[in-house]
């Protein structure tokens, strides 16, 4: 299993120095589109260096009707630009017929629902050329429908013949939040599927639990994703740290906590 985390422009002197246990890197395409302000050939330079994944914020999938077609353009740019191993993007919409929210809302687990995700998935992968993983969020809200939520990332994962990029802090978050067992929404997975993990430090507030995408790792965390490594194949983890970015050495011991959590104790 490879560990990484996701590319930050605050970071890339310490990125370019390839740090100890950095095997991987996640690159957010909305950061290399044109104007975001990254350097040419930065994505080939990193290439030349890490296994890139490129991962996604705003295609949307959960939107009826067409793709955005300027924005499922400029993603394969960036993805052409990197040659990554996967593409990732969210199970949930960012668009409405009224315009772009500018954040990630859960949507219904219905059986309409699935198709119209499936069917987006498949697009953006063969647009790519390259396999896809879709994502779990965290909501404040639990929408009904006609699927319990594994069973529809079960689902949706066949229909669209893809991989899972299961977030363990957003899980984790969302177990706290709406009550129930993390572990046991796992094992209704199908682990085959489970191809990557996205994890950072979550926030609390009071009852309420957060993702600043800026707390360090608690030790919880790790121990639901070592379960997790235990029964999936877990190709890759990558630490999502946006913001309060501590110091190399911080970070380094961070990375290390991941790379064992693939590891029997």
């Amino acid at each position: 299993m490879m560990t990484g985390l996701g590319y930050r422009r605050e970071l890339a002197a310490w990125i370019a120095a390839q740090p100890r246990g950095v095997e991987c890197l996640e690159i957010t395409a909305e950061h290399f589109y044109p104007g975001a302000g990254a350097p040419p050939g930065q994505l080939a330079r990193l290439a030349g260096q890490y296994h890139l994944f490129v991962h996604g914020l705003g295609l949307s999938l959960g939107t009826p009707g067409p793709l955005d077609g300027h924005q499922l353009d400029q993603f394969a740019r960036v993805v052409q630009a990197a040659n990554p191993d996967w593409i990732s993007e969210h199970v949930a919409f960012t668009r409405t017929a009224e315009g772009d929210l500018g954040h990630l809302n859960p949507v219904p687990p219905t059986r309409e629902m699935l198709q119209i995700v499936a069917d987006h998935a498949r697009e953006v992968a063969e647009r790519c050329g390259k396999p896809i993983l879709l994502e779990n969020i965290t909501s404040h809200v639990r929408l009904p429908g006609e699927l319990a939520e594994t069973d529809f990332l079960n689902e949706l994962c066949a229909r669209a013949d893809c991989g899972l990029l299961l977030d363990v802090t957003n899980l984790f978050i969302n177990s706290r939040n709406h009550g129930f067992d993390p572990l046991a929404w796992v094992w209704e997975l199908e682990p085959r599927r489970i191809t990557q993990l996205h994890i950072v430090g979550y926030s609390r507030a009071g009852h309420r639990y957060t993702d600043g995408h800026a707390e360090p790792i608690q030790e919880e965390l790790i121990e639901l994703a070592r379960a997790i490594a235990s029964r999936a194949p877990v190709q890759a983890v990558i630490l999502e740290r946006d913001e309060d970015f501590p110091e190399p050495r911080e970070l380094e011991v961070e990375i290390a906590k991941l790379s064992r959590i693939s590891r029997p104790d």
